[in-house]
């Protein structure tokens, strides 16, 4: 296995992609340490790479408290481009090494129904997309049950004026990527938790078109609050940028997505929702080491940790009277007593 492994890192090497061996088992002290398991584990991540907190570093998160806390060992590829990312699969797959084969994005969806369709008895998890094969686990989030949370925030910090920023107006606003159902799982769980809280409330949309272009989004958000909106919350991956640039230049509240963005601009951002894929890939990777993994479809919500929201590095204080509400909702969420929709 060292042999094929080494392999592996000299045919990364040469193709010009970032090969990482990262064999680790806590140890750590008393009551620490894990058990060791056999599981090894390979995961690919989209072109963007490792760095600037991106969901590449969220899903490795997940990877390495796996590596802690169950005692596998891993291996990590950064792709150079999306066409390289069929043939990391391949290689990965036809080297019979690891138990899992992890796959990060949407983008990779097409270059692993083609890999794993091929190699039937390996098996794979694929993070914040879909695949029906029967060897492709899907692990996504509840997007809508994370926004509902930061829709309901957003009318409560006006009802209660938590901010001079904020006014008791009746508008807030949410900008999304592109016009879809997966960012319109964003849109209706804000909708849907700014009504919980105030059925008379606006909530003003619109689409970038794209999801790296923060102009346009700065061009929306300075629309909106022309219109009365002083909390916008953006599902819009890079262009949100220009969402928290206008409200440091027009003073209004924004709201982050995936990540916590919330020290992009502290005293401009209340609260980020969190998409969380380090879940994900923990709960992946725990499905082989507790012999569970079926390669059924996964959708992981608030009862699960796949969402959350997160006021943590803002500058603008939640009073606990607000975060005690928020609990409730969200207990009643997970109970079912609200049903989030995740369609307009």
């Amino acid at each position: 296995m060292k042999k094929r492994r080494k392999q592996l890192a000299a045919f990364f090497t040469a193709a010009g992609m970032v090969f990482t061996l990262a064999g680790c088992t806590s140890s750590g002290g008393e009551g620490t340490a894990a058990e060791e398991s056999s599981a090894h584990i390979g995961i690919v991540f989209t072109q963007a790479g490792l760095g600037g907190n991106s969901f590449n570093d969220l899903a490795l998160e997940g990877v390495r408290r796996a590596a802690d806390e169950l005692g596998i060992t891993y291996d990590q590829v950064e792709p150079k481009s999306v066409a390289d990312e069929e043939i990391i699969q391949d290689e990965m797959a036809s080297s019979e090494e690891y138990d899992l084969i992890i796959c990060v994005g949407d983008e990779q969806v097409d270059a692993l129904n083609n890999v794993a369709s091929v190699y039937t008895n390996q098996r794979f998890a694929l993070l914040d997309a879909t695949s029906e094969l029967d060897n492709v686990a899907s692990y996504s989030c509840k997007a809508q049950e994370g926004s509902f949370m930061v829709g309901a925030l957003a009318v409560l910090a006006k009802q209660e004026q938590i901010d001079s920023k904020l006014s008791d107006g009746d508008t807030v606003g949410f900008i999304g990527g592109v016009d879809n159902p997966l960012i319109n799982e964003f849109a209706a769980g804000y909708q849907a938790g700014a009504a919980y809280v105030d059925p008379d409330i606006t909530v003003l949309r619109d689409y970038v078109g794209g999801f790296n272009d923060p102009t346009t989004a700065r061009t929306i958000a300075n629309t909106f609050r022309e219109k009365g909106a002083d909390v916008i919350f953006h599902a819009s991956g890079a262009s949100g940028m220009g969402l928290f640039q206008a409200a440091e230049e027009k003073g209004f509240v924004s709201i982050g997505v995936n990540l916590n963005q919330n020290s992009i601009a502290p005293d401009y951002i209340m609260a980020s929702m969190l998409k969380k894929l380090d879940t994900c890939a923990y709960h992946a990777i725990a499905s082989i080491v507790d012999g569970t993994y079926t390669g059924e479809n996964q959708i992981l919500g608030l009862s699960d940790g796949g969402v959350d929201f997160t006021v943590e590095g803002s500058n603008i204080k939640i009073p606990d009277r607000v975060l005690q509400k928020l609990d409730e909702i969200r207990e009643d969420i997970i109970s079912g007593e609200i049903e989030v929709p995740n369609e307009l």
